[in-house]
């Protein structure tokens, strides 16, 4: 089985790092910089790099794009003569209602799309920062169409699990675009909110334990992406940051008001889901 990942910044390079430890040997790397596929190739994660690939892409059983979301319809569009009959594509975006509608009305018949979302990474960008440990029993969410082929869906599942995975789930588009503006670009925005309303100047550093550095470590955020994946979500993030706003003035008002009962039943209560996950 010959597999091609489009982009080896972080996950890409993850994923490449994985499937060699997992006993893929025939995976090739694509991607506009030079000195990340020397580096690939260096490190031995993949058996070659292409800067642009038409001709590995032939070649390739399995493509995996590890790119932005605004750069895979274009992929498609640039490729769809390229494509090895029978092939699987396979992505790593973290929002799918976008794009996936016009990635379909593009895709030769005869290539399926399975599309995918490792719940996994690194606040890094670059191949540097890669690592096979961030797939080790994480969740992976796989989008559903009605061109999928199960056969093709099984395929994808293997692999999953072979990189490391511990558990996947199999959703429609839509639920996956909502349940993430919740679980995943929500907690994001807030560690964002929640660094930058602290004070310039101050000692922040010699005062923080396991709570506060938990909460920020996904504040040093890649801002091309996911500016992209907020923007891109924008109905079902707003939902969730407006159902949070609503949550957060609960604990405010309680505190304004010096209620102590109130407080507790609201710590109770979400001691008690923060069990039940």
């Amino acid at each position: 089985m010959k597999i091609v990942i489009v982009g080896l910044g972080v996950i890409g390079g993850s994923y490449a790092m994985a499937l060699k430890n997992a006993g893929y040997e025939e995976v090739y790397g694509i991607d506009t910089n030079i000195e990340t596929l020397k580096k690939a190739k260096e490190i031995g994660i993949i058996k070659e790099g292409y800067v642009e690939g038409k001709e590995v892409i032939k070649e390739a059983d399995i493509i995996i794009l590890g790119i932005y979301p605004n750069l895979i319809k274009r992929f498609i569009e640039d490729n769809k003569h390229n494509f090895k009959d029978g092939a699987i594509i396979n992505d790593v975006t973290g929002i799918k209602e976008l794009f996936i509608d016009e990635v379909l009305s593009i895709l030769p018949e005869n290539i399926d799309f399975v599309f995918g979302h490792p719940m996994a990474g690194r606040e890094k960008k670059g191949i540097e920062y890669a690592s096979d440990e961030v797939f080790k029993g994480a969740n992976y969410l796989i989008t559903i169409t009605e061109k999928n082929k199960e056969s093709n869906i099984e395929i994808i599942e293997k692999i999953v699990y072979d990189l490391g995975f511990s558990h996947i789930k199999v959703i429609t588009p839509k639920y996956h675009d909502e349940m993430i503006g919740f679980t995943s670009q929500l907690p994001h925005a807030l560690a964002v909110a929640l660094i930058n309303s602290d004070e310039e100047g101050r000692d922040t550093g010699s005062f923080i334990g396991d709570s506060y550095r938990d909460l920020t470590r996904i504040a040093n955020i890649n801002e091309g992406l996911w500016s992209q994946l907020f923007l891109g979500n924008k109905n079902n993030l707003l939902k969730s940051m407006k159902a949070f706003e609503v949550e957060f003035n609960k604990i405010l008002k309680c505190i304004e008001d010096e209620d102590k009962e109130a407080l507790e039943k609201l710590f109770i209560k979400s001691s008690k889901r923060r069990e039940k996950l």
